[in-house]
């Protein structure tokens, strides 16, 4: 049986945040560690229940794009493995075995880059009231799932623990980070999504729509961070079952927000999850990595 991670305890490290998934650590001056925990989200609350195995899956599907991706942009990452790491770290090693990341520290753009291959979620939702997501006109008549004309660059802000991520339109990001820098965000964006989705669709998976986060090293330099492409971050679903017209099957935690929505969930109290939500959460987690790594994951 595969033991949970809900917090990590590396008490010999300086924390600096718990996220939604992620606890961050403060490794030197120079690196940082990334703990994915088996904390879920949806609806930027956090449930009660971890999903067991949750943030291995994650973390080793984020190595396996950071590596595919480096020609693309830069990112962070140093080692996932724990035994390459200094010895302040490797002290906890049966807790961060498969589930970290020593990875270099930059400064985080307050900003988060959504891009969108298809219409879905709240940007169908913002489309069926007014022909627009992010508030960027699209073309009439276009239905639910649908393929969009090309992908788009839809930013949000980046809410603080607890709170909710808003979308914004891009001339409101370069209020916030610059037109130059925005405009790098955005091409360097649509780029990663391009080529992943290009070789997802090649192991039967469309990415609907994914996000990325971007940071900026010393000498001014765009660098992709935190996780890239996995089921928390992404729309994943089976190419097999695509149709247009309605909502999709999928390999991402839209069945944690469909049992929440079966049960009127509130959008704000975190909630204890039942096993069978647990496991077949987890079930899709696995396939969709099987299906992009063409390997079984390390859950040991």
């Amino acid at each position: 049986m595969i033991e949970a991670l809900y917090e990590s305890d590396c008490p010999a490290l300086k924390l600096l945040a718990r996220g939604k998934v992620r606890d961050l650590y403060e490794v030197d001056d120079e690196t940082l560690l990334f703990v994915a925990t088996d904390r879920i989200s949806a609806y930027d609350v956090i449930m009660k229940t971890p999903v067991a195995g949750k943030g291995k899956i994650l973390t080793q599907i984020s190595v396996f794009w950071f590596e595919f991706l480096k020609d693309v942009a830069p990112n962070h990452l140093i080692t996932a493995d724990v035994d390459a790491m200094p010895a302040s770290v490797q002290q906890y090693r049966d807790q961060l075995r498969g589930r970290s990341l020593l990875v270099r520290r930059v400064e985080v753009l307050p900003v988060e880059a959504i891009v969108r291959g298809y219409l879905s979620g709240s940007g169908w939702k913002e489309y069926r009231a007014r022909g627009t997501v992010c508030g960027l006109e699209l073309p009439a008549d276009l239905r639910e799932s649908q393929r969009l004309p090309a992908p788009l660059f839809t930013p949000s802000t980046k809410a603080d623990y607890g709170g909710h991520d808003e979308n914004i339109h891009p001339d409101r990001c370069a209020e916030i980070i610059g037109a130059d820098r925005t405009a790098e965000v955005a091409r360097t964006a649509i780029d990663l999504y391009t080529r992943a989705a290009e070789y997802a669709a090649g192991r039967g998976i469309i990415i609907a729509d994914t996000k990325f986060e971007f940071g900026v090293d010393s000498r001014g330099a765009l660098m992709l961070v935190d996780e890239a492409l996995t089921p928390d971050s992404s729309r994943f679903w089976p190419s097999c079952a695509y149709k247009v017209g309605r909502a999709q099957e999928s390999y991402d935690k839209q069945y944690l927000r469909d049992y929440l929505t079966s049960i009127d969930f509130d959008m704000a109290t975190p909630i204890d999850l039942p096993p069978t939500v647990l496991d077949n959460t987890l079930k899709k987690y696995i396939e969709a990595y099987v299906k992009l790594t063409g390997n079984r994951p390390d859950l040991d």
